[in-house]
């Protein structure tokens, strides 16, 4: 009998209801007000700056149950569960027709997104397969065509509620298209493991 294999898939994990709903609302009301740094492709979304656990009790919280996930996670990852930090955290500030430009996180293993408020549906965090180097390309892309998951560019995440967080591997490319409702708030976060070993070649990371 023949069957399909997927190979070697890319991991993504969603975990609803994350946060509790008086620290997310803790969350909207304290960084909302500081995200002050300006996006260089959208004008309507801004940014805090780059944020440790220790700045702030909200987040030191919100680490408290962010970790744990991270270990499990990263055993998906690597086959080991591992110890692992919070390298930077910070708050984006979404407004409506805003969007995010397609992007990864460099000098990070797993990134994760925590979402603050409702998300109206055609802004949904949309993941990509990466753009690949300069060889060329063909497709077969034309009216008669259906999209699967061996031959789709994109895949647009499910609809969150405030609290729910995801979590992918860094490398994965990823954007928000023009937001058409109310405002929209996330908390990004990017994590190292403690060390990674390759049979007794060991590689540190410290935060």
């Amino acid at each position: 009998m023949q069957e399909v294999i997927g190979l070697f898939p890319t991991p993504f994990m969603r975990l609803p209801g994350t946060l509790a709903p008086d620290l997310v609302r803790g969350l909207v009301a304290h960084f909302s007000a500081t995200a002050d740094q300006g996006n260089k492709s959208s004008p309507n979304l801004s940014h805090t700056a780059m944020l440790k656990p220790g700045d702030s009790p909200l987040l030191v919280t919100a680490a408290q149950f962010i970790t744990p996930k991270l270990s499990e996670f990263g055993e998906v990852l690597f086959g080991e569960r591992l110890g692992w930090s919070l390298k930077e955290m910070w708050v984006n500030v979404l407004d409506t027709g805003g969007r995010q430009a397609m992007h990864n996180h460099a000098n990070s293993f797993i990134s994760g997104v925590v979402y603050l408020t409702p998300t109206h549906p055609d802004a949904r965090t949309v993941f990509m397969k990466s753009p690949g180097g300069t060889d060329f390309a063909f497709k077969n892309d034309h009216a008669g065509t259906y999209k699967g998951p061996y031959s789709a560019d994109k895949w647009v995440s499910p609809q969150p509620e405030p609290g729910d967080m995801v979590l992918f591997p860094s490398y994965l490319m990823h954007a928000v298209p023009p937001n058409p409702g109310e405002r929209r708030i996330t908390m990004s976060f990017n994590a190292i493991p403690t060390r990674l070993d390759s049979w007794g070649y060991t590689i540190g990371f410290s935060g």
